[in-house]
């Protein structure tokens, strides 16, 4: 995921980024900190371009002891509103000069946050494990809306290091003292900072054209053995994006490993989560994704006031591509799994595409990443492997180190394609929702040896533009045929090599669209994601409280509470309990008990069924109160799965229970 500070890109403290500066702002930044202490103090020489009027800001938490306009200091002490210091700053047709030095304490680091609280922070925070300054905090002075270049000075206490997205200038260690100097001279969207008590490995990467990247780790101590595994994958995935996109934009490229669960990108660098890192499939998975972020994200900036392309096409490139050179049956895994999520998303809760920004949930994400990324799968089967690559090669000569739009994408696959794809962007980025295509009717047409199939489809009064896959299975093998339905109900006569079957429809799932409710098996998402789901407890003192507390991580919404002696309602169920209680309500409630799959040796078994009258039911059963307490961080993650086996924190076994895809038998018309 890449990190986004959407908020100070439009808005800074409730103040519209009016009179944005077209030229990047120029920060010359000098910065100490003491994680011991927390304390940071930091000075700042601000270049502003001619504009109209900007507004400053600057986290409330810090004391600014002098701020400076063109040599003058300012009057006013700012304005603060929702944690910003604001500074209200005229038009001028020169450029200005700012001077500020300010300090404040840092808040603590927290290594029990989970990965959705660490995913929402925006505080500042330093500690000897770890320091981390988000842009979005604002823990530097900045121009809403601004891009910006920056020189940077880093001051640490010996023992810690530091960085900043871009080159690294000089470092040193000498009196006590770590000090670093970085430099990013294109126009960016904001500093992070990160530190903490590394090892740094280094190698370089020699690239076409005589081009040289520095790749480094800084790593904990503890996985600092993990380095040259993770400087042989990044040097993989950068010959890999630079050939097939275009020139690699940085110098160099780092990993940096954090205290909490964190997965964020940076331009050139990522910061993953200490026991992310140890993960043995991060290297072939999210590594690349955010080494992909350094063009799209970090080197073409999304125009996010338009909406964010860049997560759906970093998803495509990466986390589907791995899966396409996998196997074919992994690729069709993966589109499953899209497909699954979205049909979990309740009634109501979905939004159009062209809406994303920043991922804040789960819905979110699955519009944003899954929804765009299948996306450009279509559009890729639309319009050819050859002119797709060549689009995306154009969009990063023309828009790097822009802020570019869907507009501006289509356009680039547009110019290569040869064709107008107006319609195809429009439906898929401003309509909410997916089409539902069905099967209405298929028959023979014509003798036995012309081979002939006419097949009626349906997809409702609202129609879409679409490319729908048709498989004809016949005596004599199967036949991809694709059809282009525009209509509410239109009819297909399909030509034949040999005597017709049955008809499958998009069986290979390349198509966005609702599944059919036996296309689509039960997920845990489907109750996690609904606001109407309801929660019953079974368990008594400490389990209970687990078992609560366990729920609340899993729900995306509120937490609503039945009587534990409550049986199935209309609503989605999620059953949180000790493996004993959880037995004696099913029983009680005529439901069936845990399934095959869930038997045998392990602390907690997790699965998801139907009732009678089609309610959702969620069912989590731990031994005792340990074993619901070791789930909370695990389970959150495994939303695609229809169960799974727990001992302690490890998933020892998981599953999802199996699709069928829509088939109609030409024998039974």
């Amino acid at each position: 995921m890449r990190r986004l500070a959407a908020a100070l890109l439009l808005l800074v403290g409730g103040v519209a980024a009016a009179g944005v500066p077209r030229a990047p702002v120029e920060h010359d930044l000098t910065v100490r900190i003491d994680p011991a202490t927390r304390e940071l103090v930091g000075e700042d020489r601000l270049l502003l371009p001619p504009s109209g009027p900007v507004t400053l800001a600057l986290a409330a938490r810090f004391t600014v002891e002098r701020i400076v306009l063109d040599g003058r200091p300012l009057a006013e002490a700012g304005r603060v509103d929702r944690g910003r210091r604001l500074w209200r700053l005229p038009a001028s047709d020169a450029a200005r000069r700012v001077e500020i030095r300010w300090r404040g304490t840092l808040a603590p680091l927290d290594e029990a946050l989970d990965h959705k609280q660490v995913l929402t922070g925006r505080e500042p925070v330093a500690g000897a494990r770890g320091t981390f300054l988000p842009a979005a905090s604002a823990w530097y002075p900045q121009v809403a809306g601004a891009h910006e270049r920056y020189r940077l000075a880093l001051d640490l206490p010996a023992g810690q290091k530091g960085l900043v997205p871009g080159r690294l200038v000089a470092e040193e260690e000498r009196d006590g003292r770590y000090r670093a100097r970085f430099e990013f001279p294109h126009p960016g969207d904001g500093i992070d900072l990160m530190a903490g008590p590394y090892v740094v490995a280094e190698r370089r990467l020699a690239l076409p054209g005589g081009r040289t990247v520095a790749l480094r780790t800084w790593l904990h101590p503890e996985v600092a053995e993990l380095a040259g595994g993770y400087l042989d994958a990044t040097a993989g995935y950068l010959e890999l994006y630079d050939r097939w996109i275009g020139p690699y934009p940085f110098t160099e490229f780092s990993v940096v490993s954090s205290p909490t669960p964190t997965g964020f990108g940076m331009p050139a660098l990522t910061y993953l989560g200490i026991d992310v890192l140890r993960l043995p499939f991060i290297r072939a998975t999210s590594l690349g994704h955010e080494v992909l972020h350094n063009w799209w994200g970090n080197g073409v900036y999304a125009d996010y006031a338009r909406g964010n392309w860049s997560e759906g096409l970093t998803t495509f490139m990466a986390d589907y591509f791995y899966k396409e050179r996998e196997s074919p049956a992994a690729a069709r895994e993966q589109r499953l799994a899209w497909l699954r999520d979205f049909a979990a998303i309740p009634a109501g809760e979905d939004r159009p595409l062209a809406e994303f920004v920043s991922r804040t949930h789960g819905t979110s994400r699955i519009v944003g990443y899954d929804k765009a990324a299948m996306l450009f799968l279509m559009l890729r089967d639309a319009i050819g492997r050859e002119a797709f690559d060549r689009g995306v090669q154009r969009f990063w000569r023309e828009q790097r180190f822009r802020e570019a739009s869907w507009d501006d994408l289509r356009g680039a696959f547009e110019a290569e394609a040869g064709r107008s794809l107006q319609g195809f962007f429009a439906q898929w980025l401003t309509r909410a929702g997916a089409p539902r295509v069905t099967v209405a009717a298929v028959r023979r047409s014509g003798d036995a040896a012309r081979g002939q199939v006419e097949v009626t489809l349906e997809q409702g009064e609202a129609p879409y533009a679409l490319r729908v896959p048709l498989v004809v299975r016949t005596a004599g093998g199967e036949e991809t045929h694709v059809v282009e339905l525009t209509a509410p109900r239109q009819t297909f006569l399909i030509a034949t090599q040999s005597r017709p079957v049955a008809v499958a429809l998009d069986p290979e799932l390349r198509l966005f669209r609702r599944l059919a409710p036996g296309e689509a098996p039960p997920i845990l998402r489907q109750v996690t994601l609904d606001a109407a789901t309801e929660t019953v407890v079974l368990a008594d003192g400490r389990a209970a409280a687990a078992g609560r507390e366990l729920a609340a991580k899993l729900l995306e919404h509120p937490l609503r509470l039945r009587a534990g002696d409550a049986g199935p309602g209309r609503q989605p169920l999620l059953v949180v309990g000790t493996t004993e209680r959880v037995a004696e309500w099913l029983a009680r409630h005529r439901l069936p008990g845990p399934p095959a799959e869930v038997a045998g040796p392990g602390t907690a078994q997790v699965w998801i069924a139907q009732t009678g009258a089609g309610q959702v039911l969620a069912v989590v059963a731990g031994r005792d109160a340990e074993a619901l307490a070791a789930l909370a961080r695990p389970l959150p993650h495994y939303g695609r799965q229809s169960w799974l086996v727990f001992d302690g924190a490890k998933a020892l076994a998981r599953g999802v229970w199996p699709s069928r895809p829509v088939e109609v038998r030409l024998d039974q018309n």
